[in-house]
């Protein structure tokens, strides 16, 4: 089937008073060589349901749609954008859903059947935020496929013993294969950012890396990066519980800090958290 002619992005924006608004986080990608790489990084799309957040004027979407998306649901925000989108939505009868809400009030897996992918420019004011909100349901996803804030990314990516390793890397690599894509710089946008943009791709691993529950998890992280430059020995102790028989129950070197530790590493805490912890056990 041939693609549906349509309007010149700019002047979609033109004719619905797209103005991006720095309160929602908007800096609309424009560049249709750049939307369409994120789209084919995504993977084959034909059979699957692709979920995109704050699609702003369709960009990305268009991209996606061209790029034989089975069917493709789309969480906006910004009333004016929907009114935009509605156009698009028509020009790909049936194959486009708009959802006017707040993407951190909205369980993207609820709203379709699998196979699921998300794949989005996400906003940067709340990138990190629906990540961690979607991690706990990440088996749902075959994959995420996202642009942030490239600090962000970097943090997402973090090996033990660098500075931008912390809690996020911790809990994201302990779910997910990360991998970084490629980079967007801010002249691709409009109004351009301040920063440079990096787009990776989150596969949900069968399994966690290491076993452990979740609130174990995010304590011992809690715990340990809160006071990063301090020793696990002395940063531990806001758990509550004996730091050095924790860490002896874990095998971690008495002497050590967060940034030192892997994922496997802090998985062990948590489950030696979980068996030392009165507090863990009335759980």
């Amino acid at each position: 089937m041939a693609a549906p002619a349509l309007p010149p992005l700019r002047e979609v924006i033109a004719r619905h008073g797209l103005a991006a608004r720095r309160a929602l986080g908007q800096n609309f990608l424009l560049d249709l060589n750049l939307t369409a790489r994120i789209a084919r990084a995504a993977g084959p799309l034909e059979r699957v349901n692709v979920i995109e957040i704050g699609p702003g004027p369709g960009g990305l979407t268009r991209a996606l749609l061209l790029a034989g998306a089975g069917h493709v649901t789309a969480i906006e925000r910004d009333p004016r954008c929907v009114a935009a989108l509605a156009e698009l939505a028509e020009a790909f009868a049936g194959r486009l859903t708009v959802i006017t809400g707040d993407a951190l009030e909205i369980d993207p897996a609820a709203l379709v059947p699998a196979p699921r992918k998300i794949v989005a420019n996400l906003p940067y004011n709340i990138a990190t935020p629906l990540l961690l909100f979607w991690l706990g349901t990440i088996g749902a996803y075959e994959s995420l496929t996202l642009m942030f804030q490239k600090e962000v990314a970097q943090r997402l990516t973090a090996r033990p013993r660098s500075k931008a390793y912390g809690r996020l890397s911790v809990m994201t690599q302990w779910l997910c294969e990360v991998r970084a894509l490629f980079d967007i710089p801010p002249r691709a946008f409009v109004p351009p950012p301040k920063v440079t943009s990096s787009v990776l791709r989150l596969t949900p691993r069968a399994a966690p890396l290491a076993p452990c529950r979740r609130e174990d998890l995010e304590r011992v992280l809690a715990a340990g990066f809160g006071q990063r430059r301090k020793m696990l020995r002395q940063s531990l102790r806001s758990l509550g519980i004996d730091a050095e028989a924790l860490l002896a129950a874990a095998a971690a070197p008495a002497t050590a800090r967060a940034e030192e530790l892997g994922v496997e590493g802090f998985c062990a805490l948590a489950r030696a958290y979980r068996a030392l912890s009165p507090r863990s056990a009335a759980d």
